[in-house]
């Protein structure tokens, strides 16, 4: 009897810190799992190596995982829901004590969530949001501020007394990251458009975020709407990049205003350069390194607290947000490079 109170004071007790402090999240009881090795056993289900980003994310995520003790086993399934799928179900036959996932769709991942629960196994959910799902964990950038911040940039440079012609370019359909960073843009953009300050001449979205679909859709903008273009708000850097190549065709570089996000170092060189104007810098270290923590903990069974909470359409996922700054040519430097997240001599090549 003794003992059993001893428990119901212990859940007392953590239900009162989850009021205070956030949810907190433990599965296993605390229990140490482990793989062969006697090491906890990370999977890593990625949606794609093909951009600079993901594989900095890896090899942070990997380095961060290894120093902490566990074992990183890493699939890429080349922006492929099917392959990824397959992915998880290697991942789940090989025995990981935890399964992060960066979705291609994160509709299409809910299925691999409920596989990885039927075998015990906790699932985080790595900067995009899978959805429908009852996730354990989710870590990610504030999405919608993203969009603010990049929307807000722009409205700072309305011309007085006139208007911002805009081309709009989204990110993947497929991705609920794309919608949010949407949905802050419009948060600002919409109340400037009613009050006729901002004219969208084109908008679309970018198919699987890829550079190519995002100078087709400049092309086009350009086509329709002519060369008087004052702004793109591109949702990425890849994107940013590709909608650049089509202003380098029409000898428009560093005439139009070009936003971005994710710091690329293809990215912070056109900013030094002058023909992308901006980037959403998303400390990416930060995000690799507190995902590999997280992910450990979840497969050792030890308690997480989550400060936030995100609605995926199934649950309200307990969420980890960090934070994120626009950076420009003049604080390239007190962010970027001061952060350590590119070195100065690499984003100064070729000036």
């Amino acid at each position: 009897m003794r003992m059993m109170n001893a428990r119901i004071l212990l859940v007392l007790l953590s239900c009162i810190l989850s009021l205070v402090t956030g949810l907190v999240l433990s599965r296993g009881g605390g229990q140490t799992i482990t793989g062969k090795s006697g090491r906890p056993v990370i999977g890593l289900s990625m949606d794609t190596l093909k951009e600079e980003r993901w594989i900095s994310d890896r090899d942070l995520f990997t380095a961060q995982a290894e120093a902490l003790g566990a074992e990183v086993q890493i699939r890429s399934s080349n922006s492929d829901d099917t392959r990824q799928l397959r992915d998880v179900e290697s991942l789940i036959t090989a025995g990981v004590d935890a399964l992060v996932i960066i979705p291609h769709n994160g509709a299409a991942m809910a299925r691999a969530v409920e596989m990885a629960h039927a075998e015990g196994i906790p699932v985080l959910s790595y900067d995009r949001l899978i959805t429908d799902a009852a996730t354990d964990l989710y870590i990610t950038f504030d999405n919608i501020k993203v969009g603010e911040l990049q929307a807000r940039f722009l409205a700072e440079r309305i011309p007085a007394g006139g208007k911002l012609r805009l081309i709009r370019i989204y990110g993947a359909k497929t991705d609920n990251n794309a919608k949010l960073f949407k949905q802050g843009q419009d948060n600002i953009l919409n109340p400037l458009i009613a009050a006729g300050k901002v004219e969208v001449v084109f908008e679309d979205w970018a198919e699987d975020w890829k550079p190519e679909n995002a100078k087709k859709i400049t092309n086009a903008a350009i086509t329709k709407a002519g060369q008087g273009i004052d702004a793109i708000l591109a949702s990425n850097d890849g994107t940013a990049g590709g909608a650049i190549q089509a202003l380098i065709e029409e000898g428009l570089t560093g005439k139009v205003i070009v936003t971005g996000q994710d710091a690329d170092l293809a990215a912070c060189q056109r900013i030094v350069a002058g023909t992308q104007t901006m980037t959403v810098y998303k400390p990416l270290t930060q995000l690799a390194k507190r995902a590999a923590e997280l992910a450990v903990k979840l497969a050792k069974g030890q308690p997480i607290i989550a400060k936030a909470e995100t609605d995926n359409g199934k649950v309200a996922v307990p969420s980890v947000l960090l934070d994120i700054v626009a950076v420009t040519k003049q604080n390239i430097r007190e962010t970027i490079i001061a952060d350590g997240f590119r070195k100065e001599a690499d984003i100064m090549a070729g000036q």
